[in-house]
């Protein structure tokens, strides 16, 4: 059975219950597209099987459920035992982790509700919202906004288009792919930096010792 397969069946046997367990799932293990999922359940609701406004709250319902694990994955990750496993990566240094502490510290909340709606970061963000020990009402009221916002516009999407809901997943997909690589462009320039200023400090270590 493939993936289409599965949802569909899990979401005539459970309504919008099972469309809020994919999303869950999605935000658990973030391949799972919710691009997919989520004009699926629209497609699903004006077939009849669930409501518009269930589709819409189940799956945000089911957003904020898998936020929740990731955030709790931080929590127990801790920020101590991010920065002793930081300390011993090559190229990355602990002030990296202190401006990145300082950074979400000060936007942590915008982080938060914006990266809802980021593909791959929407879930991801709920760990170092986690890791930070972000106080639980504002983690769950933002995330809760931010993932309305995202559920509603792919759901309604998915609605109106009815059987070409999966355009959404095919648009929406090169979103993502976007986001990924200018993840990945960003990795690479880290690391191209960080070789060439070591490369650097060769020579100047050097004339030191002597």
């Amino acid at each position: 059975m493939n993936l289409v397969d599965w949802v569909t069946d899990l979401m005539h046997v459970a309504g919008a219950p099972g469309a809020a367990l994919a999303i869950a799932l999605e935000n658990l293990f973030p391949p799972l597209p919710s691009e997919f999922f989520l004009p699926l359940a629209g497609f699903t609701a004006a077939q009849g099987r669930m409501s518009l406004l269930d589709a819409i709250l189940w799956t945000t319902s089911g957003s904020v459920a898998g936020a929740l694990v990731l955030y709790w994955i931080g929590a127990v990750l801790g920020r101590d035992r991010v920065r002793r496993v930081t300390a011993r990566m090559p190229l990355v240094r602990l002030s990296d982790v202190d401006k990145t502490e300082a950074w979400f510290l000060r936007n942590g909340y915008r982080a938060v509700f914006f990266g809802r709606m980021i593909p791959v970061f929407r879930s991801l963000i709920s760990i170092p919202a986690g890791i930070e020990r972000m106080r639980m009402a504002p983690f769950l009221a933002y995330t809760a906004a931010g993932s309305l916002l995202w559920n509603t516009a792919l759901i309604l999407a998915g609605y109106l288009l009815g059987d070409n809901w999966h355009l959404v997943e095919q648009y929406v997909g090169i979103m993502s792919k976007v986001v990924l690589g200018l993840a990945a462009v960003a990795v690479v320039f880290f690391v191209v930096s960080r070789l060439v200023r070591a490369r650097k400090a060769e020579p100047e270590a050097a004339r030191t010792r002597s």
